[in-house]
């Protein structure tokens, strides 16, 4: 199990890389759910999401063997673009695999950064590709599946529970659960009252199979939220999550398309669905906690288009 002093440590590697990123109170969000609610807003980290904060640890632990072979990694958006320019910040030559379906954007953004990618059918078969690749010596920054990386999402937690100390639940977004098994590792150690959530998007739910399995599993993936839609998650990611998370809650896509347009209107910022899913599922979390629940919200990324939101909308018939 990650434990405090590994995020703290990990808080001292990445200062000066990556942006302490605001934590601050959302009246317009705590009008619309009915209880205060505070907001930590990951999408104003470099290239957009927390997955700067985790890339970046993992590259400063390389020794320079590792660093010289290279680094590779597998990919739905946020962790491709993050290595990738965290990767050409510290002169490491990167390679991400990516599946078709991830968004045109975020391709763009890693080819932009310099990496090279390797395009692959779906998120199964690059999950192989990466793996084959790390056999013939190329340097693995898994998204998820590594204690340093899991240590360096964790510097939100620690962050959040220096910034904010009056709240009774955060909610945190689920891929293949990096993000909320560091939240979650800082928070019990600092703030050990709070409450943490976990939300996933149908079509995108390995954590709470693996919950409802007893462990792992690789499961069917059809959400339109690419950065959500890990093929499986890890031993342990899911360790993690059994032992700190209150439960983990599942939302329509359509919901969390609609989150994303609430967090416009409403929070006045910019989200991709794999946060906009945070306020269907703050609403579960207020019914079930009722009066007094105070809301944290990890924003965890904003890597969406104009474009895509208003296909999803249109689909949806959310217009």
């Amino acid at each position: 199990m990650i434990g405090i002093s590994d995020i703290e440590a990990a808080a001292r590697i990445v200062a000066g890389h990556v942006v302490r990123t605001p934590t601050v109170p959302s009246p317009g969000l705590s009008e619309l759910l009915g209880a205060p609610v505070t907001v930590k807003l990951e999408l104003l980290q470099r290239t957009g999401s927390f997955k700067a904060r985790g890339a970046t640890a993992k590259l400063l632990s390389l020794s320079e063997a590792e660093r010289a072979a290279g680094v590779v990694a597998v990919s739905g958006g946020n962790h491709g673009i993050a290595l990738a320019v965290m990767a050409a910040a510290l002169d490491v030559k990167a390679t991400v695999v990516m599946p078709r379906t991830a968004p045109a954007r975020s391709i763009g953004l890693v080819e932009a950064a310099g990496a090279s990618v390797r395009l692959t059918d779906g998120m199964d078969s690059a999950f192989e590709l990466v793996m084959r690749l790390r056999d013939e010596g190329l340097t693995l920054v898994h998204p998820f599946d590594d204690p340093v990386v899991i240590a360096g999402q964790g510097t939100v937690g620690l962050e959040l529970a220096e910034d904010a100390d009056d709240l009774t639940d955060v909610i945190v977004s689920i891929g293949g659960g990096g993000l909320i098994a560091g939240v979650a590792a800082a928070l019990r150690a600092r703030r050990p009252e709070v409450r943490v959530w976990g939300v996933e998007t149908a079509g995108a739910q390995a954590m709470s199979e693996a919950l409802a399995a007893g462990g792992p599993l690789p499961v069917a993936v059809s959400s339109i939220v690419t950065t959500l839609s890990a093929p499986s998650v890890s031993r342990l990611t899911y360790d993690h999550v059994a032992a700190l998370v209150e439960e983990v809650l599942v939302v329509p896509d359509r919901e969390a398309v609609r989150g994303s347009l609430e967090f416009a209107e409403h929070a006045k910022v910019w989200t991709e669905p794999a946060a906009g899913c945070l306020l269907p599922a703050a609403r579960q979390v207020r019914e079930r906690v009722g009066a007094g629940a105070r809301i944290g919200l990890v924003v965890c990324g904003g890597n969406v288009t104009r474009q895509e939101i208003a296909e999803w909308t249109e689909r949806f018939g959310l217009g």
